[in-house]
């Protein structure tokens, strides 16, 4: 079953519509599918895995006593580490990791690179750690540096992707996401709601092989499309390199000049191209537009703060999903055995619920500089 088969069932089940015809769109109630958001997961793992809650992740006092004794080290290897979504996964893992008396050896940023992050664990495999917890930035660059580390008995614990050719089970633990479809659900219900179901909206995507942002596109695209008829999609635009909020800001400029009389609504696919779309509606002098994302950071909750142009975003639950990894980095050293793939619910963020969402999310109060903007 599809990931929009699933959501089609949902909102048959809760009466907002009735079976679909082919390719028909219907309208439906932005509130009562957000709430519905707050418990279920709609996203499948990388290879059509059914999601297993987190919360049936697990480990007695028995089992982190036997692990504390193993004296067991980790490392961190990430994808990009300048985001407050990364610096939230490391402060999960590094916390449970504590509690498990595991030592982090390292912490490692590609970039976005991936020839950088095989050099990465190269040098990490050097240190012959016990576990690595990792988000490839290319399934198929990194597949072989991987496979590597696997063969030489090194505990594999994926954020959101894996790699190519690795098996669950056999060559790696467990894959832990966010509801990454659901994110793109959840900005896209944010998005309807904001326009009360009517209007023309841009899209700017992450363009590389990437699945956790490709479901968020997906999710946000299926959304609209079969469930808002009067919200048309009129411009699409990938970006990648290296300066994703100024790649951003130039398709978003361009989308913004193109589309001055017509456009209503910028979705970007996460919080730093987002970014990218504040410059370029600050600096083409646009003021009333709709901005949608996924990822609660620092800067775009600023925005929302100042009731500008954020009007709501799909979050993930970084700290969580880094306390689940290490839990099941602990699974693999006992021999325990582990779900396939593992995922946390989205979150709907909105100026009403920024300050509980931002608990939520990163197990810390509303910094300052965003408390100091709410309007």
């Amino acid at each position: 079953m599809s990931r929009f088969q699933k959501l089609t069932g949902f909102i048959a089940a809760v009466g907002l519509a009735s079976a679909l015809g082919a390719g028909a769109a219907m309208a439906a109630d932005p509130d009562v599918m957000l709430d519905e958001l707050k418990t279920k997961v709609y996203s499948l793992g990388p290879n059509g895995e059914t999601p297993s809650p987190a919360s049936d992740i697990q480990l007695s006092d028995e089992e982190l006593a036997k692990i504390k004794d193993m004296k067991a080290t980790a490392a961190i290897v990430l994808h990009y580490a300048g985001n407050d979504w990364s610096q939230a996964q490391v402060n999960g893992l590094k916390a449970q990791f504590a509690e498990m008396g595991i030592e982090v050896l390292a912490v490692t940023d590609a970039g976005f690179k991936p020839e950088k992050q095989v050099a990465d664990i190269e040098t990490i495999l050097a240190k012959k750690p016990d576990i690595i917890v990792s988000i490839p930035t290319d399934p198929v660059a990194t597949a072989g540096i991987y496979k590597k580390a696997a063969d030489q008995g090194v505990k594999l614990v994926f954020m959101d992707n894996v790699p190519n050719g690795l098996k669950a089970g056999e060559d790696y633990i467990s894959v832990v996401s966010a509801d990454n479809y659901g994110n793109g659900v959840a900005s896209a219900l944010l998005m309807a709601k904001a326009l009360n179901g009517k209007g023309n909206v841009g899209a700017i995507y992450y363009a590389a092989d990437f699945f956790v942002t490709q479901q968020r596109y997906d999710g946000f695209k299926d959304t609209i499309e079969k469930y808002f008829p009067d919200i048309k999609i009129i411009a699409e635009q990938g970006i990648n390199g290296s300066n994703l909020a100024g790649s951003a800001e130039r398709m978003a400029s361009a989308m913004l000049t193109a589309n001055r009389k017509s456009i209503n609504g910028l979705w970007a696919v996460w919080d730093v191209p987002a970014e990218g779309v504040i410059a370029a509606a600050r600096s083409t002098g646009v003021k009333d537009i709709v901005l949608t994302t996924c990822d609660l950071g620092a800067n775009v909750a600023i925005n929302m703060a100042q009731k500008s142009y954020v009007h709501g975003l799909g979050s993930q639950r970084p700290y969580d999903q880094g306390v689940t990894e290490a839990k099941l980095a602990g699974y693999g050293l006992l021999g325990k055995k582990a779900p396939d793939y593992v995922a946390l619910p989205s979150l709907a963020v909105t100026y009403e619920n920024l300050p509980q969402a931002w608990q939520e999310v990163y197990h810390q109060d509303l910094p300052k500089d965003v408390k100091d903007s709410m309007r």
